[in-house]
């Protein structure tokens, strides 16, 4: 019986393990610098739709994607929406190969945001490196993140 119960014990310890292993790890968005926060994320092309890629001249397809960047301002516990600022970002896989990023400035009512579009590889890792200034005279606020892409 001893023997038994230990092993119970065993599997519901491997199994409670295993269980938060294979737990998904929160993907971080945001970064923040004092009043300032910088929203990010990376999506695939092909979620866009037809009419908008047309109008902004993104190409749409299932090995390209696009890292998204805004910056808000929190004031008197009000938070603006995206800001015009100075993005400038790269991308970095495995094999240390560096690709420079170009954004387009996306303006749509007060809100401003900052699109660049890029080719992947299925289950291609990249590393990002992103600098935002909210102006020319304004110290860069710097910071990386990961992200493993999928073509389907």
């Amino acid at each position: 019986m001893k023997k038994l119960l230990q092993s119970i014990l065993l599997c519901l310890v491997a199994t409670s393990v295993q269980a938060q292993i294979d737990q998904p790890k929160e993907i971080r968005t945001t970064e923040k610098f004092g009043e300032y926060t910088v929203h990010y994320n990376v999506f695939n092309s092909a979620s866009i739709p037809a009419s908008v890629a047309e109008t902004y001249k993104l190409v749409r397809g299932k090995d390209r994607a696009l890292v998204n960047i805004s910056l808000t301002k929190t004031e008197n516990g009000s938070t603006s929406l995206g800001l015009p600022a100075i993005v400038s970002a790269a991308s970095k896989n495995l094999m240390q190969q560096k690709q420079a990023l170009k954004f387009i400035e996306i303006k749509e009512g007060d809100a401003t945001y900052y699109l660049a579009p890029f080719v992947f590889n299925n289950e291609e890792v990249l590393h990002f490196d992103v600098q935002v200034s909210a102006d020319a005279n304004s110290k860069p606020m710097s910071f990386t993140f990961n992200r493993t892409l999928y073509t389907e």
